[in-house]
C-alpha cells in the first residue's frame, strides 16, 4: 500500500493562494502544505490552519520571494528585498551563517504561532542549491524534521521514498509549457501504478484561487486555480479517495 501526501507549496503567499490551499484539502485529496513565514498572506494562513487541526503543515523557507524576516542578512538580499531566482541560476556566493539565520527565523515564526511543523521544503527549490544543502540539512537535524527529498544530499535527512515534481502539468493547458513528455491520461495512469505501491510519496503541487497579489508577483498563475479543481473533481481524484491501495497521508507519517 502507498502512503501518499499531496502537498501545495506557497501556503501564506497571499489570500488567494491559502484559500485555494483550504479548498483543495477539505473538499479534495490534498493532505498537506508549506507556509512562507514571510509573506502578506502568513497570519491569515495560521487562522485557517488552527480551524484544520488535521491539515499537515511544513515551513517553505524562503530565499527569493518577498522580504527576509531579519536586517543583518547583506549577502541575501537586493535593497530590502530578497534576490531574485536567476542570481541562483549561476555561481553564486552567499553566506551560509547569514542564510541559516534567515531560516531558523522563518522556522522559528511558524513554531510561535502555534504550528507544529510537519517538514521543510522551499520556495523554488533553493533548498537543493550548492551549499544550500548544507543548511537546510542543519535545520533538519536541529528540529527533527524530514525534508523534501529532491536534493543530492537527502540521505542525510528524513524523506519520502519518491518525490514527483511534475504534478502541476496537470493545470497547464499549453502543451509546450509541460515538463512531462507524454499526454496527461498517460502520465495520470502511470502515477496511479506508482501511488499503489509500497512506498512513502510526496505529489507537489501548487494550489490558489487568482488574486491581485499573486497575478502580480508570480508567472505560475493560472495553472493553480486548473489544480484547485482537478484535486477536487477530476476522476484521478475519486479514483485516488477510492483505491484500497493508497493511503493518503502527511509528512507526520514519515
Amino acid at each position: 500500500m502507498g502512503k501518499v501526501i499531496f502537498n501545495s507549496d506557497d501556503f501564506g503567499y497571499s489570500h488567494g493562494v491559502n484559500y485555494g490551499i483550504v479548498d483543495a484539502y477539505q473538499r479534495g485529496i490534498l493532505t498537506s502544505t508549506t507556509l512562507m513565514a514571510n509573506m502578506p498572506g502568513f497570519e491569515h494562513a495560521v487562522k485557517l490552519k488552527k480551524e484544520l487541526p488535521d491539515l499537515g503543515v511544513g515551513v517553505h523557507l524562503t530565499l527569493t520571494c518577498g522580504k527576509p524576516l531579519l536586517k543583518n542578512v547583506d549577502s541575501l538580499v537586493e535593497g530590502d528585498q530578497f534576490k531574485q531566482l536567476s542570481f541562483y541560476t549561476k555561481p553564486f556566493e552567499i553566506d551560509n551563517d547569514q542564510l541559516y539565520q534567515e531560516w531558523n527565523a522563518q522556522i522559528q515564526k511558524v513554531y510561535r504561532a502555534g504550528i507544529i511543523p510537519t517538514h521543510l521544503d522551499s520556495h523554488h527549490h533553493t533548498h537543493t542549491f550548492d551549499n544550500n544543502q548544507e543548511v537546510v540539512i542543519a535545520l533538519a537535524k536541529k528540529y527533527d524534521l524530514p525534508v523534501r527529498g529532491n536534493f543530492e544530499r537527502k540521505s542525510e535527512v528524513r524523506h519520502v521514498d519518491y518525490f514527483e515534481p511534475y504534478f502541476d502539468d496537470v493545470g497547464e493547458t499549453i502543451k509546450d509549457k509541460r515538463q512531462i513528455d507524454c499526454s496527461i491520461e498517460q502520465y495520470l495512469e502511470q502515477l496511479l501504478t506508482l501511488l499503489r505501491e509500497d512506498k512513502t510519496i510526496e505529489i507537489m503541487c501548487h494550489t490558489a484561487y487568482l488574486d491581485q497579489q499573486l497575478l502580480e508577483g508570480s508567472s505560475f498563475v493560472y495553472p493553480r486555480v486548473k489544480q484547485v479543481e482537478f484535486l477536487i473533481h477530476s476522476d484521478f481524484a475519486l479514483q485516488v479517495k477510492k483505491d484500497c491501495l493508497i493511503e493518503l497521508g502527511t509528512y507526520k507519517d514519515i
